[in-house]
């Protein structure tokens, strides 16, 4: 079995500004696999949390990534990196939030019970960093 990704991004609000968080997520398992965080959402966070899944789980070539169309799966340093390891790219249909259901869940399940009675003062907030490691 080659197995399927399923990729997305949120934002956790701070005084700071915002917090990006990518995550990745084994379809077979449910596990998030890959996550990354970021003052900017650029290619770089989604790279940064697919490497870390590539890393620790070391897939065969022709694992499915499934996201949506957001800029940072479209770009072309996240296509490359999808070429370089093998990877199938798969993207929702534009505005079908359905197709990557499993990521939406997870950060639902976060907010809900990590993210709704914090405050975090800044980015690199105690809390924020022990709520997502």
């Amino acid at each position: 079995m080659l197995g399927a990704y399923a990729n997305d991004t949120t934002y956790i609000p701070t005084r700071e500004g915002w917090l990006y968080l990518a995550v990745v997520i084994d379809l077979f398992s449910r596990q998030v696999v890959g996550w990354a965080m970021n003052k900017r959402m650029k290619a770089a966070l989604v790279n940064d949390a697919l490497l870390m899944a590539l890393w620790k789980r070391k897939p065969p070539r022709g694992l499915i990534s499934h996201s949506d169309r957001g800029s940072q799966y479209a770009s072309k340093k996240h296509r490359n990196l999808l070429k370089t390891h093998g990877i199938i790219q798969s993207m929702s249909r534009q505005g079908d939030c359905w197709d990557n259901s499993v990521a939406e869940s997870f950060f639902h399940t976060l907010t809900v019970e990590l993210m709704h009675h914090e405050n975090f003062k800044t980015r690199e907030h105690e809390s924020a960093k022990n709520a997502f490691c």
